[in-house]
């Protein structure tokens, strides 16, 4: 059973939410040209903006999986983060956003971990695609690049990573570019997946870590149905497909939530609730087999 934390927002939100400006509205290469979310070739309307933060918010942070892992004493490996290799292949303004997540996730990790010799590739691959859309502005590349390279205070290092996500997430809101927003959303959470599968493979026995995967399920139903307000445009709607193979899988997994009483705690020196309730997942090893392999699948295709 998993008693259900306080989400970690930020770097997810850093990243689990968004990033890039309006300055492309201006130029005449097709893939610059961002279509505002009020207007769709298919007649949508808009998603009001509260209740996509309030859709982005309940995906897990970087942090929280990173953190959840620490907890677990699992032994950190670099084996299984993106390789900033392969920054230079992103040429779309979607296909940086995304990866812009999936880069945000392996830095949450690292950060996590106190690998400050390995986090500065990292910014700077983060850098130079939040650049690409228009959003490096509000990175703070010169003290993250600081903080890492004298091997500073690990929650600055956290603290300001989040801040400048959250930064580059409400221009984007504000800016009327929710898609790369919710691309970066998007490689966020399967970057999360992805590493929460390969933690699995190394140690099976941790329900708690498979749990948390099965809970994924309530946050990939969520993500796909932000995702289509935009599935007019080819990136996203392919994206889509890809999801949707996971949650064929996912849809076989139930989830039974015992309603908890909320109770008052601090946080930052202020009194906010937190939910006690206890979701269980039911799963078979099977299925959380078919999960890992997709999860992989998936990720691996997205990041070429």
């Amino acid at each position: 059973m998993i008693h259900k934390s306080l989400f970690v927002i930020g770097f997810v939100a850093m990243i689990l939410q968004g990033v890039t400006s309006c300055t492309t509205c201006s130029r005449t290469n097709a893939d610059s040209f961002v279509i505002p979310d009020s207007v769709g070739d298919n007649g949508e309307l808009p998603v009001k903006p509260s209740v996509m933060e309030e859709m982005v918010d309940n995906i897990a942070s970087p942090i929280e999986m990173a953190s959840l892992v620490k907890s677990l004493n699992v032994p950190f490996s670099q084996k299984h983060l993106a390789t900033t290799k392969n920054v230079s292949n992103y040429n779309t303004s979607h296909e940086k956003a995304f990866n812009l997540g999936i880069f945000g996730c392996d830095l949450g990790y690292l950060n996590m971990y106190g690998r400050t010799s390995l986090v500065l590739d990292y910014i700077s691959a983060i850098k130079n695609l939040a650049d690409g859309i228009n959003v490096g502005q509000f990175f703070d590349f010169t003290t993250l690049k600081r903080l890492a390279t004298n091997n500073q205070n690990i929650d600055s290092l956290v603290h300001i990573s989040q801040q400048s996500f959250n930064r580059m997430d409400k221009y984007l809101q504000r800016n009327s570019r929710g898609n790369l927003s919710i691309l970066m959303v998007a490689g966020v959470w399967v970057e999360g997946l992805y590493l929460s599968a390969q933690f699995l493979k190394e140690r099976p026995d941790e329900k708690r870590l498979a749990e948390n995967i099965g809970e994924q399920k309530l946050m990939l139903d969520q993500l796909i149905l932000i995702l289509k307000n935009y599935s007019r445009e080819q990136y996203i709607a392919n994206l889509i497909d890809e999801l949707t193979t996971l949650k064929n899988i996912y849809d076989g997994i139930k989830i039974t939530i015992e309603v908890g009483e909320p109770k008052m705690i601090e946080v930052d020196g202020m009194l906010t609730f937190q939910q006690t309730d206890i979701s269980t997942v039911h799963y078979t090893e099977e299925q959380m087999q078919a999960i890992i392999t997709q999860a992989e699948n998936v990720r691996n295709k997205l990041i070429k």
